[in-house]
């Protein structure tokens, strides 16, 4: 194989992190960046309307882990975090016309819908269930864990890219469940 031919193939592989020639236009493509970084954004903003005031309450008095970083950690870390993920989600989409992305994105929309499901469990649930509550919240971020870490297998193989700016996600998603099982715990 030609040195040009094969320079063309790795860039147009579906693992390659080279660009990928599509028949999507360049407005198409902002678009779908945008929705792709919105989405995770508002599912973001949605959890933190709904929780809103539940840090004042039960939770500033809660025994928390040593390791639990401020609140004013928080928002700025879930900001990137959503920006991390709705751009690997379309990374993986602009490949769709290559290989089959849907299994992957429905992943993806899977676990998002499972992150915006534990701010209220975790937070809106203490005040009504107890403890309960913090456990439940628990086994959700469990499972939250392996659609992420799922969703990432999935990427990996149609953009590595895509698959690696989960990764923080991951990491971060595994430092809440240490938090979450600390204060179930010992709450």
């Amino acid at each position: 194989m030609s040195q040009r031919h094969h320079s063309a193939a790795s860039r147009n592989s579906p693992a390659g992190n080279g660009s990928v020639s599509s028949p999507d236009s360049t407005v198409k493509q902002i678009i779908a960046l945008i929705l792709f970084v919105g989405i995770p954004q508002a599912v973001g903003f949605l959890g933190s309307l709904l929780t809103a005031g539940q840090t004042d309450g039960w939770y500033a008095d809660a025994d928390k882990a040593a390791w639990t970083p401020p609140d004013a950690v928080f928002g700025p870390v879930w900001t990137v975090l959503y920006l991390l993920m709705g751009v690997g989600a379309w990374l993986v989409w602009r490949r769709r016309h290559g290989v089959n992305a849907t299994p992957a994105l429905a992943l993806f929309v899977g676990q998002l819908v499972l992150n915006s499901i534990w701010s209220p469990l975790f937070f809106g649930g203490y005040p009504i269930f107890g403890t309960a509550a913090l456990w439940a919240a628990m086994v959700l971020i469990a499972v939250l864990i392996i659609a992420i870490a799922l969703t990432i297998w999935r990427f990996w193989p149609i953009s590595r890219v895509g698959a690696l700016l989960l990764t923080p996600y991951l990491a971060w998603t595994l430092y809440a469940s240490t938090l979450n099982f600390y204060i179930a715990l010992m709450n």
